[in-house]
């Protein structure tokens, strides 16, 4: 299965959809064995962070799927704990070792925080001594972004965001168009919480695909790229298999009729939020 791409303002070509590996976990050789079955499927696009504690275990299976490196999009990301100049290029370091690695093909800022422009000095330095091909931020609000891309010399290429049918972010995605900035959506099928919905059970129904591949096929047609996450290798395969069906624009308006702007866990956007009310300048 050959899959889809698009370019990032710098040429970049990165799949439009990719495979997430939140909570896979290192022990057992879960994250090996996944990644290896992920890439078997046809994923090209592999998307861990130094959070989920997992990027030796997805570096493994990388190397061991056999396919060249220079046909897979690897992303990672540096935490919060890690923010600043100085900070940022040890993580990154740090990420390339655990991963097994020469090269990042999409390095983001996980959260952004008070320190946020030491820490994009830090990644348009990484991407200038060509660590990295592109670069980009992850949870940023419209005036996130644009502070960013007021003091940036290189602008994000990326913005990883919660986006699903309950969270659509139409005005995000205008900004980020704007300003030629792909949109990624964590978490696309709101972990699973959309599936009883009715909305998307009717049109899994009519167009003859599971509720999953309904919402992806929404994301892929609103210029989103999803990066689902599953362990079963069922599910691995189903999330992929979103390319010979198209949605009509009367379903597509009834999937955004479901938004309610809600998030998955708004307490934790309160927590990490905390560092990034004051005034960036």
């Amino acid at each position: 299965m050959e899959i889809k791409v698009r370019e990032l303002s710098n040429g970049v070509k990165i799949p439009v959809v990719g495979f997430g590996a939140y909570k896979i976990q290192n022990e057992n050789d879960e994250a090996c064995n996944v990644i290896k079955n992920a890439i078997k499927a046809g994923y090209r696009s592999i998307d861990t962070a130094s959070f989920y504690e997992n990027e030796e275990g997805v570096g493994r299976g990388i190397r061991e799927s056999n396919i060249p490196r220079e046909e897979l999009f690897i992303t990672t990301k540096v935490w919060i704990d890690d923010d600043g100049y100085e900070n940022t290029l040890k993580a990154f370091d740090k990420s390339l070792e655990r991963l097994g690695l020469d090269y990042i093909d999409l390095y983001l800022v996980h959260w952004p925080t008070e320190n946020i422009k030491e820490t994009w000095r830090a990644m348009e330095d990484l991407y200038r001594r060509k660590k990295v091909r592109a670069i980009g931020v992850c949870n940023c609000t419209i005036e996130q972004l644009e502070s960013i891309i007021d003091f940036a010399e290189i602008n994000p290429m990326v913005n990883q965001v919660e986006l699903h049918p309950k969270r659509t972010e139409k005005e995000l995605l205008k900004v980020c168009k704007r300003h030629n900035i792909v949109v990624e959506a964590w978490s696309p099928i709101m972990r699973g919480q959309l599936l009883s919905n009715e909305i998307i059970k009717n049109l899994a129904k009519k167009y003859n695909k599971s509720e999953v591949q309904i919402i992806l096929r929404w994301h892929l047609q609103n210029e989103v790229i999803a990066i689902p996450k599953t362990k079963t290798l069922s599910r691995i395969n189903e999330n992929i298999d979103i390319f010979d069906f198209e949605i009509s624009k009367d379903d597509m308006e009834k999937i955004d009729s479901i938004n309610n702007d809600e998030r998955m866990k708004p307490q934790a956007y309160e927590n990490l939020y905390k560092v990034t009310k004051k005034e960036i300048v």
